[in-house]
């Protein structure tokens, strides 16, 4: 009796032990992550293909709830609080439940994740936010449901939810101004280092923030070395800016000279280019 019971246990172990058959999903899995600002988005969710069928109003009923892919829910993850329809989102992991409809989508962000397509009893305290967003028919069709999360802003961006010939398009925003100028504060009360002084300098300049400050620190960092061609192009078009023409050819002139040495090409044409529209070329 030992020895039949060693024989089934030895002979379990061995089926277990086999290669099991791999075959390619009807609907693969796909994993998103995406830097927005500074804040970390996170997308993963399963890919249906339309496979000749009729999808909006047909496979994905309209005015009904849909699960917004296949197998396991659609789940989204912020870094940061986030602001949707001007309703503020937490921080956390979501999953996407749509209600489809001809000409708009209802999106909802809902915090059970843990389904397997739609729950079982949805429950509307589980709903973190709620907003409708325009849908719009596309000239080409798109065979495998995709989210895209595109149009990247320092602060904002936009999440594509696109399959047949439909596309819809959620708009969110992120705290980077926030966040960067908390950043800008903390090391600047420090000691900062001439990258600082230039990181700071340029995303003042560029967010169109106090320009005085930004000339202030744009100066820091080229103190008492050999400034490099970018951190002179970016003096000079705070200068321009600030309308100090001479000194922004001066500095356009330093960058210039820098990048045709360094072999930028690009540099060395942006440098021309504005040394043209301050009539010094």
């Amino acid at each position: 009796m030992k020895k039949i019971l060693l024989f089934l246990a030895v002979s379990a172990i061995s089926f277990n032990g086999k290669a099991q058959i791999q075959t390619p999903q009807p609907s693969p899995s796909a994993k998103i992550e995406q830097k927005v600002g500074l804040t970390d988005v996170t997308l993963e969710y399963s890919r249906p293909g339309v496979r000749g069928r009729d999808v909006f109003g047909d496979l994905v009923p309209y005015g009904e709830v849909w699960r917004t892919g296949a197998n396991n829910n659609t789940t989204i993850t912020f870094s940061d609080d986030v602001v949707i329809d001007g309703k503020a989102l937490p921080a956390g992991t979501y999953a996407i439940y749509t209600i489809p409809k001809q000409n708009e989508w209802d999106v909802m962000f809902y915090k059970n994740t843990e389904n397997w397509g739609l729950p079982q009893e949805w429950d509307e305290n589980e709903v973190a936010l709620k907003t409708t967003v325009e849908a719009q028919n596309m000239p080409i069709k798109m065979e495998t449901f995709t989210i895209i999360i595109d149009e990247l802003q320092n602060d904002s961006a936009v999440l594509n939810f696109i399959w047949d010939d439909t596309v819809a398009m959620l708009q969110f925003e992120v705290p980077t101004d926030e966040k960067a100028t908390a950043s800008i504060e903390e090391v600047m009360s420090g000691e900062p280092a001439s990258n600082d002084y230039f990181a700071a300098a340029s995303y003042y300049h560029d967010q169109n923030k106090d320009l005085d400050k930004a000339y202030e620190w744009i100066q820091k960092a080229t103190e008492g070395q050999d400034p490099a061609f970018w951190v002179l192009r970016r003096k000079s078009l705070i200068e321009a800016d600030m309308g100090k023409k001479d000194a922004a050819i001066e500095s356009a002139k330093k960058s210039l000279a820098a990048a045709e040495k360094a072999g930028n090409a690009d540099y060395a044409k942006m440098n021309k280019d504005s040394l043209k529209e301050w009539g010094a070329m």
